[in-house]
């Protein structure tokens, strides 16, 4: 009988044995895929925010324009005054009243997206929804610039149906409206609304598509008709993806400083100035000190959209 020879077993490459250890340690691979990700994140982004922090403890020379490293509070003791609390409490009365309007328009629509629309009519919604989104930001604003004007698309239309009066009733209201609706503040508001709001439709079509149909069965079993269904059943159930689109509706107009610089009178926003101060001024402390505002409201806004359920349906 011959001797039966004993073969050495392959070599294990190197790639098997990295798979073989990411396999069986379940934590080392999942710190193989965030590391990069986080590292980047705490770097840059929190480095940056952190040093955005700092600089607002710093002063400014007022002979020479130069940043002075020595500690005060003088830039946060600057916006307690009334004109910087104006144009706080400004930006953010926009900023509900946008998620406001961006609500009540966008959750008709993403409820008949998620319950109704079926087959080629639910994806021409889809794209009429991301159509917007698809085009340069600023080619739709500029549009809207040359819709709302004296001499534009609206007015013509408004002359059209006999309704110019309604219009100039409305440019003639204190604190919202303007000599045209491109240098006012209803303008300001209807291209925010129109900028943001499939940004609301999408949370809230993901969070009703959620909802199981035995439950909107069931309260219909048991009596309900549909206005109580949606009241007691669907709203409750779709309330965390109001929340969900709510933040970016109400964090986008709060930080956002193109649109009232193209569209609107000389109001200013939270955006405007801290862009004019770093930008113009060159007053990087200020500027750093009132970016810090909008920070603050949205961590608060943030609070309260995560004790809605707002991260679950994001």
């Amino acid at each position: 009988m011959s001797a039966v020879l004993a073969l050495p077993p392959p070599a294990r490459g190197l790639r098997v044995r990295v798979s073989d250890l990411l396999y069986t340690r379940r934590g080392l691979l999942l710190l193989a895929l965030l590391g990069p990700a986080l590292l980047w994140f705490g770097i840059v982004y929190l480095g940056s925010l952190f040093a955005l922090l700092a600089n607002a403890f710093f002063g400014l020379d007022d002979f020479t324009g130069q940043v002075v490293r020595e500690l005060t509070l003088k830039n946060f003791i600057a916006l307690a005054e009334g004109a910087n609390v104006d144009a706080a409490l400004r930006t953010i009365t926009m900023a509900v009243c946008v998620t406001l309007a961006c609500t009540v328009l966008g959750f008709p629509l993403a409820y008949y997206m998620a319950r109704h629309a079926r087959g080629a009519r639910k994806a021409l919604l889809y794209i009429a929804v991301m159509l917007p989104l698809w085009s340069s930001y600023l080619v739709r604003l500029y549009a809207w610039k040359l819709l709302l004007a004296r001499e534009g698309a609206i007015s013509w239309a408004a002359q059209q149906l006999h309704l110019s009066w309604l219009l100039d009733a409305l440019l003639s209201l204190p604190a919202v409206g303007g000599p045209s609706l491109s240098f006012s503040t209803l303008g300001t508001f209807i291209v925010f609304v129109y900028m943001w709001l499939p940004f609301m439709v999408l949370p809230i079509m993901a969070s009703i598509e959620r909802i199981p149909g035995s439950l909107i069965e069931a309260s219909g079993d048991l009596g309900a008709d549909p206005r109580t269904t949606f009241r007691r059943v669907v709203l409750p159930l779709a309330m965390p993806g109001v929340a969900a689109g709510s933040i970016f509706t109400f964090s986008l107009t709060l930080g956002d400083y193109i649109i009232p610089q193209v569209i609107g009178d000389s109001t200013l926003y939270i955006g405007q100035i801290v862009y004019r101060q770093q930008g113009v001024a060159g007053n990087i402390p200020f500027a750093a000190a009132f970016s810090l505002v909008p920070i603050v409201v949205i961590g608060v806004y943030l609070w309260i959209a995560k004790r809605q359920g707002a991260f679950d349906a994001l």
